[in-house]
């Protein structure tokens, strides 16, 4: 254990909580851009109401506490949780804050995830090596960058083929007002599942600071005061949006009708409950990305804008390692300091 004054650890968790929040308003495009390019809510209403559902995950964790198993993968799956100290988790907060922030300002629809994922593994690496790095988890992470999106595309496309047979019938006006009623059921699960998620990677960091300075003692398990915190954090970042991404997301890689958002919405929800349940930290930028481009793709291949997908996809493959290596950089500042 490492001793630290009760001051600094308040810090860190506080920066934390500062990246929960930045995670929140740097992927709310992830939960309302279905909702806001097809024009079911406004953008206003449609900040309040995927924030009001991330903070809803919370209650999941009282009532399902086998869906929260991402946070013990981010606490101690990436990195031996007793190598970690206060200046990792410092290099790993500012490396993934810093590319969440360079890509919100471009507009970049990278993942809060990923960025957080090589943050740990930078700092990690930076403290103790290869020997340091838990493979097991960080492969099944690593795995999931191409799978998720893939995942999200395959049942998109496979809503959209079911629901359109059973909607054959439907009155053209008959089927809009059914598929806004479902969209709008299936952006609440995509909120509810994007908080599941995101939130638990911030309370894996700050319940493995709090187990390598001393300060949790026992089982490694997420305090309660944590997992509250975390969530509303996330939930206020959301409220604050981020409208860069937005547009990106719900308009420039194709365009969405409300059955196709429903199918977005419900294929990347799905992806997402059943990551959580696996203890497997995702993207939901890259979940709803592959969810929306198999909506599309269901009408025709030419409805995806192809040249915006294929940008996106070069900042997921450079946002680990340039998190990384700024994560490591911020660790070897903190020890010529300390």
């Amino acid at each position: 254990m490492h001793e630290l004054a009760f001051p600094l650890l308040v810090g860190l968790v506080v920066l934390a909580l500062a990246f929960d929040f930045l995670n929140g308003l740097h992927d709310a495009a992830n939960s309302i851009a279905t909702v806001v390019a097809t024009k079911l809510l406004g953008p206003v209403q449609a900040v309040a109401f995927a924030a009001f559902f991330n903070f809803a995950a919370y209650f999941l964790m009282l009532w399902f506490p086998t869906l929260h198993k991402v946070a013990d993968t981010i606490g101690k799956g990436l990195i031996d949780k007793d190598l970690v100290t206060p200046a990792v988790v410092f290099g790993a907060l500012v490396g993934a804050m810093f590319w969440n922030v360079v890509t919100w300002l471009k507009g970049i629809p990278s993942s809060s995830s990923h960025a957080l994922v090589g943050g740990i593994v930078g700092a990690g690496l930076a403290k103790a090596g290869l020997d340091g790095i838990q493979w097991s988890g960080l492969s099944k992470t690593l795995l999931f960058i191409p799978l998720a999106p893939l995942i999200g595309m395959t049942v998109a496309m496979l809503v959209m083929l079911v629901s359109s047979w059973f909607a054959i019938r439907e009155s053209a006006r008959g089927a809009e007002r059914t598929f806004k009623a479902l969209h709008l059921v299936s952006a609440a699960a995509y909120s509810t599942g994007h908080g599941l998620n995101d939130a638990q990677k911030t309370m894996g960091i700050i319940t493995v600071l709090l187990y390598s300075t001393g300060y949790l003692h026992g089982e490694f398990a997420v305090p309660h005061w944590v997992a509250l915190s975390c969530y509303v954090a996330i939930g206020l970042g959301t409220l604050t949006g981020g409208w860069k991404i937005i547009e990106t997301m719900g308009s420039r890689i194709t365009k969405l009708s409300q059955h196709q958002g429903f199918a977005a919405s419900t294929g990347g929800s799905i992806m997402l409950f059943g990551a959580s349940a696996a203890g497997i930290p995702v993207s939901t930028t890259h979940t709803i990305t592959g969810a929306v481009i198999g909506a599309g793709v269901a009408r025709r291949a030419s409805a995806v804008r192809w040249g915006v997908a294929q940008s996106v996809v070069m900042a997921w493959i450079i946002t680990i390692p340039c998190s990384a290596v700024v994560a490591a950089a911020f660790y070897w500042l903190t020890t010529l300091f300390g």
